[in-house]
């Protein structure tokens, strides 16, 4: 690949529509995916924590979905800028929910949890575990969405 040929292909996947596509669906994979297994581990009795809550966040007052959503649509972009770059063909369908798994759940433990509650997490194995699967599962969720989108859009 020339250095023009390559120029263009990083135009055309950081095109403001892409990303635009890819913000859809990190917002669509939480509540489809992220969500959902959050149910079942709910139900099973495996986390306390209900799926789809309402409750108001801080500092902005915005229900929690809605928050988890929009900042699985940020992390969407930020997949979509990233992981085409690394990885190809079965490898990016791998790499979708394993980055999403360690990189969001990481973030998670290491940065929103002190913000939020100071201090560090109190089981971090277990924590570690539980949004490994939950993140894994928006991470694939996002890599179906977007693939899907991407298809609708070129059809």
């Amino acid at each position: 690949m020339s250095p023009s040929q390559s120029a263009e292909a990083l135009r055309m996947a950081s095109s403001p529509v892409r990303l635009g596509l890819a913000f859809v669906a990190g917002v669509l994979a939480v509540p489809v995916f992220h969500q959902i297994l959050l149910w079942i581990l709910h139900a099973a009795g495996i986390v306390p924590s209900a799926p789809f809550n309402m409750a108001p966040t801080k500092p902005l007052g915005i229900p929690e979905i809605v928050s988890i959503s929009f900042w699985g649509g940020v992390w969407g972009v930020v997949f979509a800028l990233t992981l085409p770059r690394w990885f190809m063909g079965t490898a990016y369908w791998i790499a979708a929910p394993v980055a999403g798994g360690v990189a969001l759940t990481l973030v998670f433990m290491l940065v929103v949890w002190p913000l939020k509650f100071g201090g560090f997490p109190p089981h971090p194995l277990g924590l570690f575990i539980i949004g490994f699967l939950l993140n894994a599962a928006w991470g694939i969720g996002w890599a179906l969405f977007f693939h899907w989108l991407e298809r609708m859009r070129s059809a």
